[in-house]
């Protein structure tokens, strides 16, 4: 289950009063750049992709926090919505290689364990958990940028964390999945993703608006 887009909205309305900053225009753009590749893919359903391309992020809600926070954060408040695959997405989102990302880690904090189980319980990625995963990965909060570019602006954020590669090479590999599907490139459905790969604006910090 997962709410309406005028639910949606209204709910990254809300959250954006309480933890405001450029999460909130990226998570727009991650729905509406899930809702033109799943128009393109035979059976997949273009407005459930906005919706949970939209809330994917709705943990921020709850302040500014590390990943695996924000996607239990996530998590937990779809559920208690009732939205169980608004849920889902808000859990693997942030984890593509799914239980794989799990294998010899044994997480000590309670909120790390849930996560681990909830993904571990999963049979692998569905559509729909890749589509966002690969549209996290191309928007930004001023629109689209190719894969690499985001990749760049993810890293000059945080630097360079363990097993980076490996993830940008399976969102290639993402990339390549939908892109047989739609028999176009991925890039070709959204808007102005030439002029605003062009762009260079400053990492957001915390602190200050986008």
């Amino acid at each position: 289950m997962y709410p309406t887009i005028e639910e949606a909205l209204n709910e990254l309305k809300i959250a954006e009063q309480l933890n405001p900053g450029p999460w909130v225009k990226h998570s727009i753009n991650v729905g509406i750049a899930a809702r033109n590749i799943a128009e393109k893919v035979p059976g997949m359903d273009a407005e459930k992709a906005y919706v949970v391309g939209t809330l994917h992020d709705i943990g921020r809600r709850a302040g500014i926090t590390d990943i695996p926070t924000h996607v239990y954060d996530g998590y937990k408040y779809c559920m208690e919505k009732g939205w169980d695959e608004a849920a889902r997405v808000c859990m693997t989102h942030s984890y593509l290689f799914m239980k794989d990302e799990f294998e010899g880690y044994e997480p000590k904090e309670e909120h790390l364990k849930v996560i681990k189980e909830y993904i571990c319980s999963l049979d692998g990625a569905d559509d729909y958990d890749k589509l966002i995963q690969i549209c996290d990965s191309m928007a930004v909060d001023y629109g689209f940028v190719i894969m690499e570019k985001r990749f760049v602006d993810v890293t000059r954020r945080y630097g360079i964390m363990e097993d980076y590669i490996q993830g940008w090479e399976k969102a290639f590999e993402i990339k390549e999945y939908f892109e047989s599907k739609m028999d176009c490139s991925i890039y070709d459905v959204l808007p102005d993703i030439g002029k605003t790969s062009l762009l260079t604006p400053e990492p957001w910090k915390p602190g200050t608006q986008a």
